[in-house]
């Protein structure tokens, strides 16, 4: 096939011998099947922010740090160096994510570099060799759903307990091979602890999953996994290791006017800035 603009220097620094085909084209970036020597990968081609369908940008990326203070400075006045800057953060977090979750025992990609906006990363793939599928074209049994379930659990509280929530976790963005769920597309993953969102984010990956697999097991939709493991991070509780029950007794409390106020903030903030993207694009 032709060589997408975007992989074509890659194609001719040497990292990548050939594209094969593509695989998958999402609301962040396209993906496609890549030769990188005897190795068969993936290449994640992330689109540019007005071309995304990524609606909640500002609220993934409050907390990132950025420690030059020149880039940061120009990502506030969202300039045309400043845009491109907050691009390679965006860009970064994802290989920066991958890494540190995989070291802490999430099955995630194992990524090998980000070139200009190109991600190569680990070919994930069924007992054939093609392509593993994503969570949401499988089907299971009860036990499985159970089994399954109890590892995703296990995958969000590893990344809670390194100070990170994915942020968007849906069947959609899980792969499944021979020895279970891979977790995929971390761009907005956030840091739980400079993020006012993450608790709110948490429960809404966590209730995803469980929605998912309680079609298959409705004694999952009973459990609480996402406030046990808020909790215990809160209390400085929370590691690797920890045996989750899935129960939580918590207590009625009056509602969080502030959480409220934040969520509304924040969505006028995104639109105000998609729309200066727009008017930059035009003056552009």
């Amino acid at each position: 096939m032709k060589t997408p603009k975007r992989i074509l220097p890659l194609v001719e620094d040497g990292v990548v011998d050939e594209v094969i085909r593509p695989l998958m084209s999402g609301k962040e970036a396209a993906v496609y099947v890549v030769r990188c020597g005897d190795d068969i990968r993936c290449a994640k081609v992330y689109k540019e922010a007005n071309k995304r369908s990524f609606r909640q940008a500002v609220q993934y990326q409050e907390g990132r740090k950025v420690r030059n203070s020149r880039r940061a400075r120009a990502m506030e006045k969202s300039s045309k160096f400043g845009r491109k800057q907050q691009e390679e953060v965006w860009q970064n977090a994802e290989v920066d994510a991958l890494y540190k979750l995989a070291s802490a025992g999430v099955r995630v990609p194992q990524p090998f570099g980000c070139f200009d906006g190109v991600l190569l990363m680990e070919l994930v793939t069924d007992d054939d060799g093609d392509p593993a599928p994503r969570l949401n074209d499988v089907l299971m049994s009860p036990e499985e759903a159970r089994e399954d379930h109890a590892l995703v659990m296990l995958y969000v509280m590893r990344m809670l307990a390194v100070g990170l929530v994915h942020g968007d976790l849906s069947e959609f963005n899980v792969l499944v091979d021979p020895y279970g769920p891979v977790i995929i597309d971390l761009p907005q993953a956030v840091d739980a602890a400079a993020n006012n969102h993450a608790q709110w984010m948490l429960s809404r990956d966590v209730e995803n999953m469980t929605n998912y697999y309680g079609q298959y097991a409705p004694e999952l939709l009973e459990t609480n996994y996402d406030k046990e493991m808020w909790h215990l991070y809160e209390q400085g509780e929370l590691h690797a290791n920890v045996e989750l029950t899935g129960h939580f007794d918590e207590k009625l409390e009056d509602a969080d006017v502030d959480s409220v106020m934040l969520e509304i903030k924040a969505a006028f903030a995104e639109e105000q800035a998609r729309q200066e993207r727009m008017r930059d694009a035009d003056e552009e």
